[in-house]
C-alpha cells in the first residue's frame, strides 16, 4: 500500500504541462463568421433575437444565447475544482481561483486576486530569509504591501483532471514545493463525487543541509472573483473541528442563496505542525497587517481571541497559515482545503427550491455542513488520490495509446464539473415510481455551453453522453428519466421562432425535447428553452432518444429502464413514421435547419438523419425482441427494409453518401458526420447490421481524405463540410466549422472501423489545436473556424471524446476473446 501510495502521489507525466507564466503561441477570437450570401437570411432572425434581448432584459433576465456578449478566451484556465453539481470554481494554471459557476447556469470571469498561497520559511534562529506570494503575477492596485512576482521559469504546471500539481522551484534556498490540487471526481462514486471541495496537499522538499521552519498560508475572499460586489452581509468565522481541523468561514449570499466558504488546514497531535489564522481583512486593502505579522513571525495572529467578524456590506478575507519544522534533506506535507456550502438551489422564477446533492449526507440547520465537509475532506483525499489513480491507470500505462490522447481523455472531463452542473436531491414531491433511479441518486443536469444556457441539450448531450454512461451511468440514467418524462409533456403557450418568426407551441406531447430549461427561468418544468426553431419538428431528436437508450442498456444491462421506455419509444417512432412523406421508409428533412446543426439546410433525405432514424430502427426492434412485442416486430421490419434501400438507392454515390436529395450541387457535400447512425450502432454492439462495411469504410476513408487532410493539413480535426471540388463547403456558417465533439465521434467510428491510425489522426488535430496552439484548454469550443476564429467556449459536446474510449475497450474486448478462443 505504501508504494502505491507514494506512486499515485507522482506528479504525472501526461496532461497540459506548462510553466505558470506560460504563453500559448497563438490567440485566436470568437466570433460569428456570416458569409454575405447568409445575411439576408438571418437578417430576421438577428432582428428578433434583439427583439427578445431587449424582453428578457425588462425582466430582470439575461438571454440564453448572446450574440451580442461573447466570451473571448483567457488562455490561462487549469483543473476546476469541486464536485459534480455542486457550482465550481475554475483554477488558472499560474495559481488563479477564477472563472466561478457557484449560482446555476452563471460564470464569472473575474479573478480573485485575495485568493492565494504564500510561502515563509524561516531559519532555525527565528529570521525569515524567503517570503513569498507564489504567483507570478505583477504587483498591482490592491495587496500592495505582498511579495508578487514569482519566477515563472521556476515553476511549472501539470494539470490531469481532476487533480493537478504545481511545483516550484526556490533554487536560492535549495527548497521545492509541490501542491497537489485533488477534487472527488471519483466514477461510480455518487457520494464523494457530489461534495463541494478540494484538498491542497503542499509537498516541502528541503534539500539543502540546514533546518528551515516553513509556513504555507492560504487566503482567501468572499464573492466570487474580483472586486464586484454582490449583495448582503458577509462576516468570517474561525473554526475548530474533529482530528486537529481549523479554519475560518466566511458567510455570504449568493443571489439570494446562502453560500458559506471554509478555508482549513489539520494540525497533528503527534508532530509540530501549527495552525494560525486570521480572521479577517480587506482584500482591496494594502494587506501589509496581514503580510507584515507573517514576514516577522511566521504565523499568523495566534493571541486573538474574536471568533467572529462584524456583519459588513464590503468584501472581507481570511487566512489560515500551516507552519511546521523541515529537517535538512527530508521533506514534509502540509494539508489544506477549500469547502463551500451552497445547499439550496433556486432558479429565476422560484417556483421551486431544490437541496443539492450532497446534502443527502452533509446536512442540518447548525451551519455546521462546511466544517464537516472540511473535515471529511482533510481526512479522505488519500483515498480519493489512490482511486483516481487506480482509475486512470489502464489508460495512462497504455503503451498502444498516444500521450496526446491520455492527457485530452481525461482533462476533457472537466465540463460535467464545470458545465454549469447541478445535481439536486429528489424528494416527495415528485412522485416518482420506487424504481425510478433518481428517488436514490437525484437530478441531474448540465449547460449545452457556458454560452448556451440550456440544461441537457439533447441532441448535444447525445454525443457527450458516452462520458456519463462509462462513468456515472446512474446520472446518465438520471438525465434519461427526466428527457422520458418531458415526452409527455405539453407545453401549448405561443412563441414567435427566431429563424422564420413563425408562431408555434413551445412543447408538442409525444416528441423528445430539446432541452429540459433555461435556469434563468425553470428547468425541469419550463421544457425547451431554445427559441431559434419549432424544434417539434427537429427530425434528429427522437432517433437520438432511442440509440442512447438501447446504448445505455447494453452498457449496464439495466432491463427496467429499458422497459419503462419501451412505451414512448414507440410512440416517438410513430410521431416521426409522418416525417416519410413518400413512405419509403426512410424519413425527409423539411427544408429548414431541422437538426442539431441548426444553421445548415437539408433537403429531403440525408445522411445524418437518415442514418439515425435507420439505427433508432434497427436498435427498437431488438428492444422489441427482448420484450417480444411481435407486432411491433412484424411493422417496423418491414419499414426497415425499405428505408435501408432507399438509403442506399437516394444517398450512396459510389464513395460516400451525399449530404441529401435537394436538386443542388450542395447534396454532393461531403459530410464529415454522415455515419452518426453507424456509430450509436457500433456503440451497441450491432456493428453493420444496417450500413454494409464497404460503403461504411469506403465513406470514412474518403471524409479522412478530405475533410480531415486537406483541412489545416490534416491538423485540426475534421471540417463538417467539404466539396468534391477539393474546398471547404461554405453554403452555411456551421458547414465550415469543425465540430471540437463531432470530430472526436468520428474519431470513434473510424477506430470502431479498424481505421485506428486515422481516428487518431482527425482526434489529434483537434486537441492539439484547442489546448496546446491557442490555448482554449478547459474550454473547448463547439466549433473552431479554419484560421483564427472559434466559437461557443466552454462545450458539452466534446465530451464525446469517451466514445473513443468505448472504442478502445471494445477492441480490447474482442481481442481478448479471440485470445481466449486460441487456449
Amino acid at each position: 500500500m505504501t508504494e502505491i501510495s507514494n506512486e499515485c502521489k507522482k506528479v504525472s507525466q501526461y496532461g497540459l504541462i506548462v510553466p505558470i507564466d506560460h504563453k500559448y503561441p497563438e490567440q485566436w477570437k470568437q466570433t460569428l463568421r456570416v458569409r454575405w450570401r447568409e445575411v439576408l437570411k438571418l437578417f430576421g432572425l438577428g432582428f428578433r433575437f434583439r427583439s427578445y434581448c431587449s424582453q428578457v432584459s425588462q425582466e430582470g433576465r439575461i438571454p440564453l444565447m448572446d450574440y451580442s456578449n461573447l466570451v473571448n478566451d483567457r488562455q490561462i484556465y487549469g483543473v476546476p475544482i469541486g464536485g459534480i453539481g455542486t457550482g465550481s470554481i475554475g483554477r488558472g494554471f499560474n495559481g488563479e481561483f477564477c472563472r466561478y459557476a457557484l449560482i446555476p447556469g452563471i460564470y464569472k470571469y473575474e479573478t480573485a486576486l485575495a485568493n492565494q498561497f504564500i510561502v515563509t520559511v524561516r531559519n532555525t534562529d527565528g529570521k525569515t530569509i524567503y517570503h513569498q506570494v507564489l504567483s507570478p503575477l505583477s504587483r498591482g492596485k490592491y495587496l500592495s504591501s505582498w511579495k508578487w512576482g514569482f519566477n515563472g521559469k521556476n515553476a511549472k504546471y501539470t494539470g490531469l483532471f481532476p487533480r493537478a500539481w504545481t511545483e516550484y522551484d526556490i533554487k536560492e534556498l535549495n527548497v521545492k514545493l509541490i501542491c497537489r490540487q485533488i477534487s472527488p471526481v471519483i466514477p461510480n462514486n455518487y457520494k464523494d463525487s457530489s461534495l463541494p471541495c478540494a484538498a491542497f496537499i503542499w509537498e516541502i522538499i528541503n534539500e539543502s543541509n540546514v533546518d528551515l521552519d516553513v509556513s504555507i498560508t492560504f487566503t482567501f475572499q468572499s464573492g466570487m472573483g474580483g472586486c464586484s460586489s454582490i449583495p448582503g452581509e458577509k462576516w468570517t468565522e474561525c473554526f475548530e473541528y474533529k482530528n486537529g481541523v481549523r479554519g475560518v468561514m466566511i458567510h455570504q449570499e449568493l443571489k439570494g442563496m446562502p453560500c458559506t466558504y471554509a478555508i482549513a488546514s489539520k494540525a497533528s497531535t503527534t508532530s509540530d505542525v501549527d495552525i494560525s489564522r486570521t480572521l479577517i481583512f480587506d482584500p482591496f486593502g494594502d494587506g501589509s497587517e496581514l503580510w507584515e505579522l507573517l514576514e516577522r513571525t511566521g504565523k499568523l495572529n495566534t493571541s486573538a481571541t474574536r471568533l467572529k467578524s462584524s456583519p459588513t456590506l464590503k468584501h472581507v478575507g481570511c487566512a489560515v497559515c500551516s507552519s511546521l519544522r523541515v529537517q535538512a534533506n527530508n521533506s514534509r506535507e502540509i494539508e489544506f482545503c477549500l469547502a463551500w456550502d451552497t445547499p439550496k438551489v433556486q432558479f429565476h422564477f422560484k417556483l421551486r427550491q431544490y437541496l443539492r446533492y450532497y446534502t443527502k449526507y452533509f446536512n442540518n440547520d447548525k451551519e455546521t455542513v462546511v466544517k464537516e465537509i472540511s473535515h471529511y475532506t482533510l481526512m479522505n483525499y488519500n483515498s480519493w488520490e489512490h482511486d483516481i489513480y487506480n482509475w486512470q491507470r489502464p489508460v495512462l500505462d497504455d503503451i498502444d495509446l498516444p500521450d496526446w490522447y491520455k492527457s485530452a481523455l481525461f482533462n476533457e472531463l472537466y465540463y460535467v464539473v464545470d458545465g454549469g452542473t447541478v445535481w439536486l436531491r429528489a424528494d416527495e414531491t415528485d412522485k416518482f415510481k420506487n424504481s425510478d433511479p433518481r428517488n436514490e441518486y437525484g437530478r441531474f443536469a448540465y449547460l449545452e455551453g457556458h454560452e448556451y444556457r440550456m440544461y441537457n441539450t439533447y441532441d448535444v448531450h447525445f454525443y457527450a453522453s458516452f462520458a456519463l454512461a462509462q462513468l456515472w451511468p446512474n446520472l446518465q440514467a438520471s438525465l434519461q428519466y427526466d428527457i422520458h418524462d418531458a415526452i409527455q409533456i405539453e407545453d401549448s403557450s405561443l412563441r414567435t421562432t427566431f429563424y422564420d418568426g413563425t408562431k408555434s407551441i413551445r412543447k408538442a406531447k409525444g416528441f423528445v425535447p430539446h432541452d429540459i430549461g433555461d435556469p434563468d427561468e425553470e428547468p425541469f418544468k419550463m421544457i425547451n428553452a431554445y427559441p431559434i426553431h419549432n424544434i417539434c419538428n427537429w427530425k434528429d431528436l427522437n432517433s437520438k432518444f432511442i440509440l442512447t437508450s438501447y446504448r445505455d442498456f447494453i452498457l449496464t444491462g439495466n432491463q427496467d429502464m429499458l422497459k419503462d421506455f419501451w412505451p414512448s419509444i414507440k410512440e416517438v417512432l410513430e410521431h416521426s413514421l409522418a416525417w416519410d412523406t413518400d413512405q419509403d421508409g426512410l424519413i425527409e428533412n423539411s427544408g429548414f435547419p431541422d437538426q442539431t446543426y441548426d444553421t445548415w439546410v437539408m433537403n429531403g433525405p440525408s445522411a445524418y438523419c437518415g442514418s439515425l432514424w435507420l439505427a433508432a430502427l434497427c436498435c427498437s426492434l431488438e428492444i422489441a425482441k427482448i420484450f417480444d412485442d411481435t407486432q411491433f416486430i412484424k411493422k417496423y421490419t418491414e419499414i426497415l427494409k425499405k428505408g435501408k434501400d432507399a438509403f442506399q438507392d437516394k444517398l450512396w454515390n459510389g464513395s460516400y453518401y451525399n449530404f441529401d436529395c435537394s436538386k443542388s450541387d450542395h447534396r454532393l457535400c461531403i459530410m464529415s458526420d454522415q455515419l452518426c447512425g453507424q456509430l450509436f450502432l457500433q456503440a451497441c454492439k450491432l456493428n453493420h447490421k444496417i450500413f454494409p462495411e464497404k460503403q461504411v469504410k469506403s465513406a470514412l476513408k474518403t471524409i479522412f481524405e478530405n475533410n480531415v487532410l486537406k483541412y489545416r493539413d490534416g491538423n485540426q480535426g475534421a471540417v463538417n463540410g467539404f466539396l468534391p471540388s477539393g474546398r471547404i463547403d461554405t453554403m452555411s456558417l456551421q458547414s465550415e466549422e469543425m465540430w471540437t465533439g463531432v470530430s472526436y465521434a468520428l474519431a470513434a467510428l473510424m477506430i470502431h472501423e479498424d481505421m485506428v491510425e486515422e481516428g487518431l489522426r482527425t482526434a489529434e488535430g483537434v486537441y492539439r489545436t484547442v489546448w496546446e496552439q491557442i490555448g482554449l484548454a478547459f474550454q473547448t469550443p463547439e466549433a473552431l473556424y479554419e484560421k483564427g476564429g472559434y466559437r461557443s467556449v466552454g462545450y458539452m459536446r466534446p465530451l464525446s471524446i469517451w466514445a473513443i474510449h468505448q472504442a478502445f475497450t471494445y477492441k480490447k474486448q474482442i481481442s481478448s476473446d479471440v485470445d481466449d478462443t486460441k487456449l
